[in-house]
């Protein structure tokens, strides 16, 4: 994942598309920039907005993954590119309160497998017992928690401020930033030779990239229409007691819960309250037209985990709500790779509920594969996928 060589392609001033200025496109478009390539990067409601996967004011910055897979290496690579571009533009966007992993399930392969990858990737970690994670936390009841892991340089990130951020930065660079939707109509077919765009002009480039989350599908519904699935996920804030500071990041840790369910949270930041989700995937939902309304059902089993595991926060009153979505792969793996009918238009997406905090990292990959005219990752391959039978 290390810079690579400026070759023919990238002295000739390739122009290359971006459509989709959320975590994966807006990185995508700026590592493009620097590396010498002329970018447009596009997005129909702009960067971080409320519609998007990457809305939203805050996102898990973890390296607990399990046991084989690229993503413990590509946190890695990332909690490296957050701290650089946080030092170049002079701005925080990690803050690093720490991430706990509860393991209150029976079955604790993914955490035991998770440790030779932290090892690997070198991002520092603790193995905690019980009566250790009881002393340092004791606001959390940690009955049934049979052990934990704890990254100390890990945390949550700013979602929307960094988005704005990147492609702030990616103008000021020389980048072209265009709010504007793109057509689908004729998109699969591979032969088209430039966009059709939302006020009736049209775009040329030599290479597209298409990092449009949960849009995917309906772009591109012949490729991506079975592969890419926007769910509903709902997002509940509490206000924590008041003059009372354990549920704050000041002295609790970003948390994930591995029990019968994945509950996650992150500790009160900016006054908006005390973040809990069930990580469970929901229904069906759409990005554009979809009223993002909190399930009342979703809502009484987060109060339930609240007051069982924060036994402090019982009573505390919801004072914000939030529906995201998750752009959800058959396997939660990402995609990247080629469109088939297409040799210059990649697909770049699938982020599951978990690629934000990839999202300077696997910007950079994606500017090495064009710029190289690389091959990716077989696990990120659409070929890894069985073939749809047309009915």
């Amino acid at each position: 994942m290390s810079s690579l060589e400026p070759n023919s392609f990238m002295k000739s001033k390739a122009h290359i598309a971006v459509v989709g200025a959320g975590a994966f496109g807006s990185w995508t478009a700026l590592h493009l920039l620097e590396r010498g390539a002329r970018v447009t990067l596009l997005d129909a409601w702009g960067p971080g907005n409320s519609r998007a996967a990457s809305g939203g004011e805050t996102r898990i910055m973890r390296g607990t993954y399990g046991p084989d897979q690229p993503y413990t290496r590509v946190a890695a690579r990332a909690l490296k590119l957050w701290q650089k571009y946080e030092r170049r533009w002079k701005k925080q966007f990690l803050h690093r309160s720490g991430v706990l992993w509860m393991v209150s399930s029976r079955d604790d392969a993914f955490e035991r497998g998770s440790l030779a990858m932290l090892r690997q990737a070198q991002i520092k970690f603790q193995e905690l017992s019980p009566p250790e994670m009881k002393k340092r936390w004791p606001q959390i009841n940690f009955a049934d928690v049979r052990w934990g892991i704890y990254e100390p340089e890990c945390g949550y990130l700013d979602a929307r401020a960094s988005c704005q951020a990147v492609v702030d930065a990616f103008v000021a660079e020389g980048g072209k930033y265009w709010q504007f939707a793109v057509s689908r109509d004729g998109l699969e077919s591979g032969r088209w030779g430039s966009l059709t765009l939302s006020d009736g002009s049209r775009l040329k480039a030599d290479h597209y990239v298409f990092a449009c989350g949960p849009w995917l599908g309906k772009l591109f519904p012949e490729t991506l229409g079975g592969l890419i699935r926007p769910t509903k996920q709902d997002v509940f804030f509490f206000g924590t007691p008041a003059g009372d500071s354990r549920f704050t990041d000041a002295h609790l840790p970003v948390w994930g819960d591995h029990g019968n369910r994945f509950f996650y949270g992150i500790p009160g930041s900016d006054r908006r309250g005390f973040k809990v989700a069930d990580d469970t995937r929901g229904p069906i939902f759409d990005p554009t037209s979809g009223e993002r309304v909190v399930s009342r059902a979703t809502l009484k089993r987060v109060r339930e985990y609240l007051a069982f595991r924060f036994p402090a926060m019982k009573d505390a009153p919801l004072i914000e709500t939030r529906v995201c979505q998750y752009e959800q792969s058959p396997d939660s793996n990402f995609i990247v790779d080629r469109h088939p009918r297409m040799n210059n238009l990649w697909l770049l997406g699938g982020g599951s509920g978990h690629g934000f905090k990839h999202g300077p990292a696997l910007g950079e990959i994606m500017a090495d594969l064009i710029l190289t005219d690389g091959e990716p990752d077989a696990v990120w391959r659409r070929s890894r996928f069985p073939k749809r039978r047309k009915s």
